[in-house]
């Protein structure tokens, strides 16, 4: 941890300071006034921050203001910290069940005093770091209030727009402002990166800050998310996480899920080509109504292989969405992977998914079978075509980089899987695939994403259970989804 000393910045930062509590104090009486104004802003504004951040999480805001934006969050623990005492004396009437803290953001004290409310699940920066004095040294001050899982959700203006916005307020159309830092994406990313912080996901919107009879809702839903559009947007958001080191002694448990269906001639292998794990390790097979005596072979190698701890359901509905579901249900370990029966993806690799979990590297891992070369027969060329085309679809609606997205081979935590499905009522019950569930909710919950490339392989057993136009077309509609729940907003 810096000092403000040996910043150099001590003066300079008590002058600012002073500067910004007085700036707040004179608008205060005006706040209320210019949010009527510019209510379609602020409303549009808020619901984004409200999609990043599930009810329910324990929220700490710096830079709260009158506490309008932590309320609506609903937090399950509230806590905001503002430098100007009028507004925190407005937040405390307005907002009786949540905490809020008259103090310097930027103070070693203040923060050391937020000590006994957290960590935190989530830090909101409402354009916080355009305020401050020296970004890196406060996002490194703010690090003692994290966990491994907080995320800080960073609101801001475009860097584009500071021109217009200084016009915009000598115009007396937005709230006048003190001298202030503008910074790009890059800039952010950067002072994140060097406070240890790892960015998750960036998105830009609202494009249109006027109601305009509707238009400017349509305006902002349909049109300012779109590559090179979104460009011009008013509103940053940027996601990081805390990147901390593993601790060498923590050595979490595992449980491999392979849903299987007529996949006989694949059980033994799945088992006997498993490599070991340092920690526990679980087999379970979910088998989903077999014609070829798969349930069978499961109890034999079961029998057979009484050294390894496995076991067995016969799945209750269809797909393997609900297999994974319902194996998920089923499992102790604290990771949990996915192998697809077929055993078209190396069984050996699902070591790496655990290690990238253990080590931090992402939160939620998937395979990608797109990188190496792909076995003669194993995928047809239209189907590459398609998993490639989708992929950059998905890219763009995820906000993270994907390569691939049928892959069958993933891992999560078990924790970050609770989250996802204590979630799972935005989305609904939509997926027969099974992988989109953990995708969409992972990206909703701004888990860190992470692909591991793996050779795909032909079929040694079986024949493949996917039909090339049948599930094509449930692949658009899972595209036409994804825009709807997670840019159309």
């Amino acid at each position: 941890m810096i000092s403000v000393e040996h910043t150099g910045i001590g003066t300079r930062h008590e002058s600012r300071i002073k500067s910004i509590e007085r700036w707040a104090d004179d608008i205060f009486e005006k706040r209320l006034a210019f949010y009527r104004k510019n209510r379609f802003f602020y409303e549009s504004d808020d619901a984004y921050l409200e999609f990043l951040v599930p009810p329910g999480q324990r929220v700490l805001e710096l830079g709260c203001g009158t506490g309008r934006l932590l309320a609506k969050l609903n937090p399950s623990l509230g806590v905001g910290v503002d430098i100007s005492g009028n507004m925190i004396s407005v937040a405390k009437d307005n907002y009786p069940d949540l905490i809020f803290v008259n103090g310097d953001i930027e103070s070693p004290e203040t923060i050391s005093g937020l000590l006994e409310h957290g960590p935190f699940d989530v830090i909101i920066l409402d354009n916080t770091l355009s305020y401050v004095s020296d970004v890196q040294y406060f996002l490194e001050n703010i690090s003692q209030l994290m966990s491994r899982d907080t995320r800080i959700v960073n609101a801001y203006h475009s860097y584009y727009w500071h021109p217009i916005t200084l016009l915009a307020s000598k115009l007396n159309l937005v709230l006048p402002k003190p001298d202030i830092t503008s910074l790009r994406i890059a800039d952010v990313e950067n002072f994140m990166k060097l406070a240890k912080l790892e960015t998750v996901k960036k998105e830009r919107r609202i494009l249109c800050c006027y109601r305009l009879f509707g238009i400017g809702k349509i305006i902002n839903r349909y049109i300012a998310t779109l590559p090179i559009v979104r460009s011009f947007c008013v509103r940053n958001y940027l996601v990081a996480r805390n990147k901390i080191d593993r601790d060498p002694s923590y050595i979490p448990s595992a449980s491999i899920i392979i849903p299987c269906r007529n996949e006989k001639g694949n059980i033994e292998s799945a088992i006997t080509r498993l490599p070991e794990f340092p920690g526990s390790k679980e087999i379970i097979f979910v088998e989903g109504h077999s014609t070829d005596g798969t349930w069978d072979e499961i109890q034999r190698v079961m029998q057979l292989h009484q050294d390894e701890t496995i076991r067995a359901i016969k799945q209750s509905y269809d797909g393997k969405g609900d297999a994974v579901r319902e194996g998920f249900s089923l499992a102790n370990g604290e990771i949990l992977v996915i192998l697809d029966g077929d055993l078209t993806v190396p069984p050996e690799d699902v070591i790496k998914f655990y290690w990238a979990i253990v080590d931090g590297e992402g939160e939620y891992i998937n395979g990608s079978r797109l990188v190496y070369p792909v076995e003669k027969g194993a995928m047809q060329f239209l189907n590459q075509l398609a998993n490639h085309l989708f992929a950059r679809v998905f890219t763009y609606l995820l906000n993270q980089k994907f390569t691939d997205t049928l892959c069958g081979t993933k891992a999560i935590s078990r924790n970050h899987y609770k989250l996802i499905e204590k979630n799972r009522a935005y989305f609904g019950e939509f997926d027969p695939f099974g992988d989109f569930d953990l995708i969409f909710g992972a990206a909703k919950m701004n888990l860190k994403f992470l692909e591991i490339p793996v050779a795909y392989a032909s079929r040694n057993y079986g024949s493949t259970q996917i039909s090339r136009f049948r599930h094509g077309a449930l692949l658009f509609r899972m595209v036409l989804f994804a825009y709807r729940k997670l840019k159309a907003i």
